[in-house]
């Protein structure tokens, strides 16, 4: 099968092998129509190997982790499974190891059919395939849709609770947080002395250990939503555009604004919005030559060619439920058309803003300053399960025009 291809299921149970060059961890989502799990039981991977109509296998005696899926048995209100994969080495990506699916009858052994994504990067997880059921049918699809922030990124998207835990100095760090957390170690408390007979307590009890300083979770096991209302992200910081479990917005306004030079001539920056599709191809970009793409999905507010005013000097408008289901990643750009430096402009920023209400919601402030001609500032990422997802980038390139911007954009998403 190609990427985003399909067939229909020849065999009731079937079994779903992953293998690349490394070792990998395979693990399977129950998800209903909605795209979530119904609870975290309905994850499934090697230290929760059994769900219902789904099993893990281990790797073993030169046989990859599989996940075996029994159509018959899977419940009412599943409607898809969707398998994963992510490197076994802590910190392992897929870059020149793309994972090969082998989808098998998991009675006789026949093979059904193959999928390889094409060439992957900085992915640490990745969705392999998906088996669905359509029309009273069950078929698969090849998806090869990859994550950054590892099987917890992919976890959570779907519904999965993910808990911030210290992992084992052997465990890949994908694996701790998915097994329940276990209770924090307290000390003791000092049984109260009988009144007449027990020295005073400080005699005899033992002072309780120190506490062990507290880590910071790692952002990519952190979830970020809009729950708690307004959003500062910093360089690399990521938040979902969701509230309460639920989509929030649905028109979005990418408001970006700078400072012009103290002195000497004006610097013409320009903010443009690239769209990607699922293979970080470029569909279309919204500039100051284009103002408007996608029926007007996307809409540029025009250029401001010095960065006088006040507020955002050059905002795009964007319509989430009006962008084309091909469009998987928006990258938000600034460029100095005019050729001068980003170390000759003072308080660039992005911030996210209700289209409906003016709200700010998410504010990304670039602190420091390169000598380019260009920054790749944020983008947005539609999620398997719909969700969208900003991302702060602040990555400074050598790029005048949008056309050159697209090159590096591709590369960051």
């Amino acid at each position: 099968m190609t990427q985003g291809g399909n067939a229909p299921l020849t065999a009731a149970r079937v079994t779903v092998e992953v293998t690349a060059p490394k070792a990998l961890d395979v693990s399977g989502l129950l998800l209903t129509d909605a795209g979530k799990v119904r609870s975290d039981a309905d994850f499934v991977f090697f230290n929760a190997p059994h769900g219902p109509g789904v099993t893990h296998r281990p790797a073993s005696g030169g046989t990859p982790d599989a996940i075996t899926i029994d159509t018959a048995a899977v419940p009412a209100g599943i409607t898809k499974i969707v398998v994963t994969a992510s490197p076994d080495e802590a910190g392992a990506t897929f870059a020149g190891i793309e994972p090969t699916a082998t989808v098998r009858d998991a009675d006789s052994g026949q093979v059904l059919v193959t999928f390889t994504p094409p060439q992957l990067g900085r992915e640490t997880a990745l969705i392999v395939v998906e088996v669905y059921q359509r029309g009273g049918a069950w078929k698969v699809r090849a998806v090869g849709q990859g994550y950054a922030n590892g099987l917890a990124g992919i976890a959570t998207d779907f519904g999965v609770t993910v808990e911030d835990e210290p992992a084992p100095a052997a465990a890949a760090p994908v694996q701790a947080p998915v097994a329940p957390p276990a209770p924090a170690p307290v000390a003791p408390p000092v049984p109260p002395a009988p009144p007449a007979q027990a020295p005073p307590a400080p005699q005899f009890a033992p002072p309780a250990p120190p506490a062990p300083p507290a880590e910071a979770p790692a952002p990519s096991l952190t979830k970020v939503t809009l729950d708690k209302g307004r959003v500062s992200l910093t360089k690399g910081g990521s938040v979902s555009l969701e509230k309460n479990g639920k989509p929030f917005l649905s028109s979005i306004r990418m408001g970006l604004g700078w400072e012009p030079a103290g002195r000497g001539r004006n610097i013409d920056l320009d903010a443009s919005c690239i769209a990607f599709d699922a293979k970080r191809e470029k569909l279309d970009t919204a500039w100051f030559m284009k103002l408007g793409i996608f029926n007007g999905a996307i809409a540029h507010s025009g250029d401001n060619l010095t960065g006088e005013g006040g507020g955002d000097d050059e905002s795009i408008t964007v319509h989430l439920n009006g962008l084309p289901p091909e469009v998987c990643g928006l990258v938000f750009v600034v460029n100095s058309f005019s050729g001068q430096k980003f170390t000759d402009v003072k308080n660039a920023y992005c911030r996210l803003v209700d289209a409906g209400s003016g709200q700010e919601l998410v504010r990304f402030d670039l602190t420091q300053s390169e000598a380019h001609t260009g920054v790749v500032m944020c983008k947005l990422v539609r999620q398997f399960s719909g969700e969208w997802v900003m991302t702060a980038i602040g990555e400074y390139v050598d790029a005048k025009t949008a056309r050159a911007m697209v090159k590096p954009a591709s590369s960051m998403l």
